[in-house]
């Protein structure tokens, strides 16, 4: 019905090519002033979270072990929804204010650096534990170990589900739109309410998502592909 009513009316049809026409510059505005700096930003901060986070879990201490279980219980339990909306919504109770930007990155941050605090911790537990012995044998200390000899080789290992956790992270911050961080969906919502064609809009929004994940996905490839060329088969 919806698409007879469309090519049945040619008037109907001038105003959504006329609306595409003009959504598309705001649109890519919205993804690249705001989604791919919240991105990029939010993974970077939450990947060092993360490396810091798995070492407390493998260490001896029992209270960083505690520390770290109880932030990764908490993060993982909960929906990022909801994270978000305490960061922005919560917060001023307590007479603590966040911007919507400096919010979506906190949360995006720690949302990450939880999730990935698992793969990095499985990716140097899967290193063999006689690298670690070798590098006793030579005289390495703990952590010249880990930086000389365990984390590249985990980097390698966790390379393929990171990369899947910045895909995600992609398309998870349309979710700042509802803390009013202006990033690409957010415009589209404003599009959409000035002239309600929410489907129209909400679809160039999603290919948008889409073309630039299908990019990720190449570039993620090629990186896995460079990285095996120095795994000895």
């Amino acid at each position: 019905m919806y698409l007879n009513s469309i090519f049945s009316d040619p008037v109907r049809m001038e105003r959504l090519g006329d609306i595409a026409q003009t959504s598309w510059l705001p649109l890519l505005e919205g993804l690249i002033q705001f989604t791919v700096p919240l991105s990029i930003i939010s993974f970077i901060l939450g990947l060092v979270l993360a490396i810091l986070t798995a070492l407390a879990r493998i260490s001896t201490f029992k209270v960083l072990q505690g520390i770290a279980r109880v932030y990764v219980s908490i993060i993982r339990g909960t929906p990022l929804l909801v994270q978000l909306f305490i960061l922005f919504y919560g917060l001023p109770s307590l007479n603590i204010t966040i911007d919507p930007f400096p919010a979506a990155v906190i949360g995006f941050s720690l949302n990450v650096g939880a999730y990935a605090s698992e793969v990095i911790r499985a990716s140097i537990l899967s290193i063999p534990k006689g690298q670690w012995e070798a590098a006793n044998t030579i005289g390495m200390s703990y952590w010249q170990s880990l930086r000389r000899v365990i984390l590249p080789q985990a980097a390698r290992v966790s390379i393929p589900p990171l990369s899947n956790t910045f895909i995600s992270l992609i398309k998870d911050t349309s979710l700042a739109s509802l803390i009013l961080v202006t990033e690409m969906f957010r415009i589209a919502q404003q599009i959409a309410a000035t002239n309600y064609e929410f489907l129209l809009l909400y679809g160039q929004a999603a290919l948008i998502y889409w073309v630039v994940c299908f990019l990720l996905s190449i570039g993620q490839g090629r990186l896995e592909h460079r990285f095996d060329r120095y795994v000895s088969r």
